[in-house]
C-alpha cells in the first residue's frame, strides 16, 4: 500500500491546477481517496467527529451487500437448473454449486458493470462540470439497483433506469446527500412506470441459445414469483378453487414455502430472495452502526401488525398468508435493511425513526395486498415515506420545542410563587 501511495504522490502534480492533467483531477481525487483517508480536513468547524469518512461507510454497506449479492447469482443458477430439469427441488443445495454461480453470473454481472458504468459515468460529468470531487453515494446505489432488478431486464432499460434516476433524483437536487427519494428505488419505480411489462411480476429464470427441457429446445423460462402468484388470487373468495390452488405452493412442501421463502429458494429479483442472506447484511450494518435498528425494527413490526390485521378480515387468500411469510417474501427484507435506513431520505429525529419505519413496514404490505397492481409493495411505500420524512421530524421537533416550552412556563411561575 505505501508502495501505491508513493506512486499517487508522484504523479499528483500532473493532476493538480496547472498540471498537463488538471482537467482530470476529479478522476485523479476520487481513485486517491477510495484507497486512502483524504489528506485534507475541513477548514470550518465540524459537528461530527468520527474516524470513518464517507469512503468508508459506503464500502462497508457493499460488504454488507456481499452476501445477497452471492446468493442472489447462486439462486439465479439455481432456479435455472431446476426449470431444465438437471436438478431437482430434493437433491442437495451444494449440488453443481459451481456452475450455479457461473450460471448467475453470466446474468447479473452485465447488469452490474452497466450500472456502475452508467452512473459513474454521469457522476464523472457532473463532477467536472461543477469542480468538485466524486460523490462517493453511487457506491452503493450501483450495487443496490441491480439486486433488486429483475434477472431478465435488457440492459440497455437498466442504463435508462440508472440515468434518470442519476439525474433527475439525485444531481437535481445537488448530488450526494441532497436526494429526498432514494436512489435505487427511483429507477426501480421509473422502470415500473415506464416499462411494466419488464416488471410485472413475471420473471425470466434465464437466457440460454438452446437448452433441453423435457425433449424440447427452448430459450428460456418464464414463471410468476411470490407475490405475482399472490396477486392473482386477490378477488377471489377464500374457498375459490383457484385461490386455493396457488395458496398450496406456500404451505409445507411447496415452491414457496415459508423454509423456502426465508432462504431464497425461489424465483425472484437478484439481492431480494433470500431472508437469510440480507438478515446477516443488517446485523453487519448495525454492528458499524451504519444501518439503523430503529428504523429496521419499526419496519419489521408495520409489516406484521398489517400481516395480522389481514388475518383477522380474511377477506380473500392472500389475506390468510400468516404475517411471518408475508414479510418473507418480495423486497420486504431488502427494503427494510437497505432501503428504509437510507440516512438522506429517511428520518434524522429518533423518535420519527420508529413512525417512519413502522408506517413504511405498514403500507408496504397494505399495498401488496389492496392493489395487486403493485405487487412489490414496498418499492412505493418507502419512496412515499421518503416524502414524509421532512414532515414527521418536523412534527417530532416542534412537540419536543411544545414540551420544553411547557417545561419552561411550568418553572418560571414556580419561581414566581416562591
Amino acid at each position: 500500500m505505501k508502495a501505491l501511495h508513493n506512486i499517487l504522490d508522484s504523479i499528483r502534480p500532473h493532476f493538480e491546477e496547472g498540471g498537463k492533467l488538471s482537467r482530470f483531477w476529479v478522476v485523479f481525487d476520487s481513485l486517491e481517496t477510495f484507497a486512502f483517508t483524504p489528506g485534507h480536513t475541513n477548514k470550518n468547524g465540524v459537528h461530527i467527529r468520527d474516524g470513518v469518512d464517507l469512503k468508508r461507510t459506503m464500502f462497508l454497506v457493499i460488504v454488507a451487500l456481499i452476501p445477497a449479492l452471492l446468493f442472489g447469482t447462486w439462486n439465479q443458477g439455481h432456479q435455472y437448473m431446476l426449470s431444465i430439469g438437471e436438478i431437482s427441488s430434493t437433491d442437495p443445495l451444494m449440488t453443481a454449486i459451481w456452475d450455479k454461480l457461473l450460471i448467475g453470473a453470466w446474468k447479473v454481472l452485465p447488469l452490474v458493470v452497466v450500472s456502475y458504468g452508467v452512473g459513474l459515468g454521469i457522476e464523472f460529468i457532473f463532477a467536472g462540470i461543477k469542480k468538485h470531487s466524486i460523490n462517493e453515494g453511487f457506491l452503493v446505489s450501483g450495487m443496490l439497483i441491480p439486486l433488486i432488478m429483475p434477472v431478465d431486464v435488457p440492459l440497455w432499460m437498466v442504463a435508462v433506469a440508472v440515468a434518470f434516476a442519476v439525474i433527475i433524483a439525485k444531481e437535481v437536487f445537488g448530488g450526494t446527500g441532497m436526494n429526498i427519494l432514494n436512489i435505487a428505488l427511483t429507477s426501480r419505480a421509473f422502470l415500473f412506470f415506464a416499462y411494466p411489462k419488464q416488471l410485472s411480476g413475471e420473471i425470466w429464470i434465464h437466457e440460454v441459445a438452446a437448452s433441453k427441457a423435457n425433449g424440447l429446445l427452448v430459450d428460456g423460462y418464464t414463471g410468476a414469483t411470490a407475490l405475482g402468484q399472490l396477486a392473482s388470487t386477490v378477488g377471489k373468495g377464500v374457498d375459490n378453487a383457484s385461490a386455493q390452488s396457488v395458496m398450496s405452493m406456500f404451505a409445507d412442501g411447496g415452491m414457496f414455502s415459508l423454509s423456502n421463502s426465508f432462504l431464497g429458494l425461489i424465483p425472484g429479483s437478484i439481492g431480494e430472495t433470500s431472508a437469510l442472506a440480507i438478515i446477516i447484511g443488517a446485523v453487519i450494518l448495525i454492528w458499524t452502526g451504519i444501518g439503523s435498528w430503529k428504523v429496521m425494527t419499526s419496519f419489521l413490526a408495520g409489516g406484521l401488525v398489517m400481516g395480522a390485521l389481514f388475518n383477522l378480515m380474511g377477506m380473500n387468500a392472500f389475506m390468510t398468508l400468516p404475517p411471518v411469510h408475508q414479510v418473507v417474501i418480495g423486497g420486504f427484507m431488502f427494503g427494510m435493511v437497505f432501503m428504509a435506513t437510507d440516512p438522506v431520505s429517511a428520518s434524522q429525529t429518533e423518535t420519527g425513526k420508529w413512525i417512519y419505519g413502522f408506517l413504511g413496514g405498514l403500507l408496504s404490505i397494505m399495498i401488496r395486498v389492496f392493489n395487486p397492481a403493485y405487487p412489490e409493495g414496498v418499492m412505493m411505500a418507502i419512496l412515499f415515506m421518503n416524502v414524509m420524512a421532512p414532515l414527521i421530524d418536523h412534527y417530532v421537533i416542534q412537540a419536543n420545542v411544545s414540551k420544553r416550552e411547557k417545561r419552561a412556563a411550568l418553572a418560571a411561575v414556580q419561581r414566581a410563587t416562591a
